[in-house]
């Protein structure tokens, strides 16, 4: 393993933990961070979809099963787990692709990376919700009849609250990450005055 490979695995696994730790209690006081680290990841690790993609999506789906069997009900009958979970494949992807577009669109050019982030960030969750809440509508027994309007306004009423979850935890790594940028410059000059 090289030294540039461990950054990336400590960003990995930072982001794993992140999206373990919150996915554990969806609807708790501390939102799910799953859209915003699929995104993230696919910001940071880019060059690493073939086994980080996986990877997160085998550890959603690991702690799914927790959630779900920690509770008493069967993972496979659990209404959750319709046709439609296999729709978060494409959900997840889609935001690996944004973070992943994000990258490539700033290229080393931090203020052209902030210009194109709120963008990365709409057009990712509005095409991962596209997925996975229409895969949840249309392939699960939750909807007893099931129409377009229907699932118009569930998209609807459900897509504020996953953009801004998304968002939020985006913006907070922008944050740091910024702060980071800032620091590098300052510690690489200390270091050369050594």
């Amino acid at each position: 393993m090289t030294s540039t490979q461990y950054p990336r695995l400590a960003l990995f696994a930072a982001l794993a933990l992140l999206m373990a730790a919150t996915r554990l209690n969806h609807f708790g006081a501390v939102p799910d961070a799953s859209w915003a680290v699929f995104l993230l990841a696919g910001f940071y690790l880019a060059g690493s979809v073939r086994w980080a993609f996986p990877a997160l999506m085998g550890l959603a789906v690991a702690v799914d099963y927790v959630v779900i069997t920690g509770t008493g009900a069967s993972f496979w009958s659990h209404y959750c787990m319709s046709p439609g979970y296999w729709a978060l494949l494409p959900a997840h992807f889609a935001l690996w692709m944004a973070g992943a577009g994000l990258h490539r669109f700033g290229a080393g050019k931090p203020l052209r990376q902030l210009a194109g982030l709120a963008p990365a960030v709409l057009l990712g969750v509005v095409a991962c919700h596209f997925f996975a809440q229409g895969g949840f509508y249309w392939l699960s027994d939750a909807v007893a009849n099931p129409t377009v309007a229907g699932w118009a306004k569930n998209y609807a009423d459900w897509l504020p609250a996953y953009l801004g979850t998304t968002a939020l935890y985006v913006g907070l790594a922008a944050a740091l990450h910024a702060a980071v940028l800032a620091i590098a410059p300052l510690n690489a000059a200390r270091r050369a005055t050594r």
